[in-house]
């Protein structure tokens, strides 16, 4: 029988903790207390932890997570953010939606993230914030773009939507070097929730206090609002489920980890190096992806689906090429790494069940490709 390998396994996670999974939902059921509350404050208390963050507000998405960061510091119409245009689309998706106008930047070909070079000239007197996004589990580099911040007065916030626990170049956690972190829990990330979820990260105690009044439509006290929020609020049964996982966090990673290692000697003894770009082993990189760059990468998307194996393209058009922002003025060529990224990005199966022959079927699938 051929060896299937999925792009993620989540049925093989859940068996391994399945009892503690449903004895944590058996918990929230009998208590019938299912918006914030207890399950929630624990999970912000163990998040916070967790990151070395002051303070943690858990919130409907990492879609939710960017809004709401950005409403705190009251982003709106003739504002800029300045952010990566190699992204999911909820990154520039939040700044349009307050009003503003997203600024976008190229990328570094090598690391897939902002090129931090390319910040500077994209600043105005109109830049409200830079968003940089730790794009795979790797974090981008913060020196520059704090310095920056600083020069200018401008806020950061992480997109650390697929960054949970990882570390920059100085070992610091994702989400914590800016004035804001933001986490997604979406089922597909290294700590995914049973449906959509997510948390800001702060060290600045008066912006979680405005975080906690927007997550609940600005309300402080309960139906007095000198402010206007939304409804951001993280469910009970999402933080119960997230708390176990939580716990387990770590040593998933550690096994991301070992694959991506993996990865890197099977391409190198298959002599597949010279045609294949694979992720620079980086110490704090997480893997929530394992992408690398491929000639002829749709062609061998195709090959490797009929032999069993399922991948996905992270991104197939930057940010800066979408139609919704055509009237931004951006066009082909102004962000030419992100464009060549866009053509050969492909992500390979990296999830910590993963086994090591599943991996070695996925590189001989690849080297018979190209040979």
């Amino acid at each position: 029988a051929m060896i299937r390998v999925p792009l993620l396994d989540l049925k093989a996670q859940y068996a391994a903790i399945r009892s503690e999974i449903r004895e944590a939902i058996d918990r929230v059921c009998e208590a019938q207390h299912f918006i914030l509350g207890a399950e929630v404050k624990a999970l912000e208390e163990a998040v916070a932890s967790f990151c070395g963050a002051k303070c943690a507000i858990g919130v409907s998405s990492g879609t939710d997570a960017l809004l709401i960061a950005l409403m705190a510091i009251k982003v709106g119409p003739g504002d800029e953010v300045i952010t990566t245009t190699y992204s999911f689309f909820a990154t520039a998706g939040v700044i349009a939606r307050l009003g503003a106008q997203p600024v976008f930047v190229d990328i570094d070909p090598r690391t897939f993230n902002l090129d931090t070079g390319a910040i500077g000239k994209k600043i105005t007197g109109r830049t409200k914030a830079i968003i940089p996004v730790h794009l795979f589990g790797l974090c981008a580099d913060m020196v520059p773009i704090m310095e920056l911040a600083e020069k200018y007065g401008i806020c950061v916030i992480e997109d650390a939507a697929q960054a949970i626990g990882a570390r920059d170049n100085r070992g610091r956690q994702a989400g914590t070097v800016g004035h804001m972190g933001c986490f997604s829990f979406f089922p597909s990330k290294n700590l995914g929730a049973f449906g959509d979820g997510g948390m800001v990260v702060t060290n600045e105690p008066a912006l979680a206090e405005t975080l906690r009044a927007l997550r609940v439509h600005g309300g402080k006290p309960k139906y007095y609002h000198r402010i206007v929020g939304g409804n951001f609020r993280l469910d009970a049964l999402q933080a119960a489920i997230l708390s176990v996982k939580l716990k387990y966090l770590p040593s998933w990673t550690q096994r991301r980890v070992q694959h991506a290692q993996r990865y890197r000697n099977l391409f190198a003894q298959m002599g597949l190096s010279s045609q294949v770009t694979v992720p620079e082993e980086t110490p704090g990189h997480i893997y929530n992806q394992f992408v690398c760059r491929f000639p002829q990468r749709d062609r061998l998307q195709a090959f490797l689906r009929e032999n069993g194996v399922e991948t996905e393209v992270y991104y197939p058009l930057p940010l800066h090429l979408q139609d919704c922002f055509s009237g931004l003025g951006y066009e082909r060529s102004d962000c030419p790494s992100a464009e060549s990224a866009a053509d050969e990005a492909l992500a390979l199966p990296v999830y910590p069940e993963l086994t090591e022959k599943q991996q070695c079927h996925v590189v001989e699938q690849i080297r018979s490709f190209y040979a």
